[in-house]
């Protein structure tokens, strides 16, 4: 039995995920998992958050020391508050009012009667990636991307890379603890829009819907290719894992999506390493799962982008914890907490 084992709880705009993890990352038991609710108000949320830490808890027969908290948005661990979140709220005539400066872990502390911490799911997963996946918790710097629905992003300093005698592991958050914000960099000024409102982020170019669109275009435009086939026939079913199993077997449609795709990727990539010089950049998210078609050309645009001592010194690769990264980051943090 691991030293200590924490609660890790990833909460999403569908579903929640919870798991009893130890600190060496081996999850004990059975992942919970339970509709979170995300558009019935906070209290259905938080309720439903609760039951799913009970359920993940049940057939252990040790403690859990702390629950740490995975959330996309504005996480205010200091105060235990939930500043924004997108997913989250009440819809009233056919509009989500989404959650502002939500208490989460009052309620949650005195449903469960342990210590709750919490974090922007994108940063805990790169805390998670850290300790437990491609960072090995000895990374000087690791920068992470994870490219699903959207694109979030995490930094985690390790103490060779700070200066001033600070000591690490440190997860990045910025002056008001909401920073790190890097799927919402500029790689194409008044390029494509985002759901954040800005033009030519890298979230614009490489989350899902974007991904399927640019496939689509290429279909309706009357090019050949396998995707379709994949898709039965049927363009609105087109996806990325599609478009992916398409590339494997050769189609040159589908290769040419992910090459104009990894361009984009590189570019940020490439930016960001100048900004951090990181040893490890990984990438992490379902999209993630394209792999090489992906990768190759992100590494080749960094190449290009990347000043090139910096470049030679970072890794840039398929993030190891990609299923279970927001349980792991959550636990990460509740960890990281004691």
């Amino acid at each position: 039995m691991p030293v200590e084992c924490v609660v890790g709880v990833d909460l999403g705009g569908t579903n929640i995920r919870a798991a009893v993890v130890g600190s060496d990352g081996g999850m004990v038991g059975e992942k919970a998992c339970a509709p979170s609710h995300a558009e019935e108000g906070e209290g259905a949320t938080l309720a439903a958050v609760a039951e799913a830490v009970r359920e993940s808890i049940a057939g252990f027969q040790g403690k859990v020391s702390c629950v740490g908290l995975a959330i996309p948005g504005h996480a205010d661990n200091a105060a235990g508050v939930v500043r924004w979140s997108p997913n989250f709220g009440v819809r009233i005539d056919g509009v989500l009012h989404y959650w502002k400066d939500v208490d989460v872990r009052t309620p949650l502390e005195q449903a469960l009667g342990v210590p709750v911490v919490m974090a922007n799911d994108a940063n805990a997963a790169a805390l998670g990636e850290y300790r437990f996946g491609s960072g090995k918790d000895s990374a000087h710097c690791l920068v992470m991307l994870t490219l699903g629905t959207g694109v979030g992003g995490g930094v985690v300093l390790g103490p060779q890379s700070l200066g001033g005698g600070a000591a690490g592991p440190l997860m990045l958050l910025g002056g008001n603890l909401g920073g790190a914000e890097l799927g919402h960099t500029v790689v194409a000024r008044g390029g494509l829009d985002s759901s954040a409102g800005a033009y030519g982020t890298v979230e614009a170019y490489c989350q899902r819907d974007s991904i399927v669109r640019r496939a689509q275009h290429k279909l309706v435009r009357g090019r050949k290719s396998l995707i379709l086939d994949l898709a039965s026939g049927d363009i609105g079913a087109v996806s990325p894992s599609l478009i992916s199993k398409a590339a494997d077997q050769g189609d040159e449609v589908a290769r040419e999506v992910w090459r104009e795709v990894g361009g984009y990727l590189g570019a940020s990539v490439g930016s960001l390493i100048n900004v951090f010089a990181p040893d490890v950049f990984a990438i992490g998210g379902q999209i993630a799962l394209a792999g090489e078609w992906l990768l190759g050309p992100a590494v080749e645009e960094a190449r290009n982008v990347a000043i090139p001592s910096l470049f030679a010194d970072c890794r840039i690769t398929v993030a190891e914890q990609i299923a279970d990264a927001g349980v792991l980051g959550a636990a990460a943090v509740a960890l990281g907490d004691r």
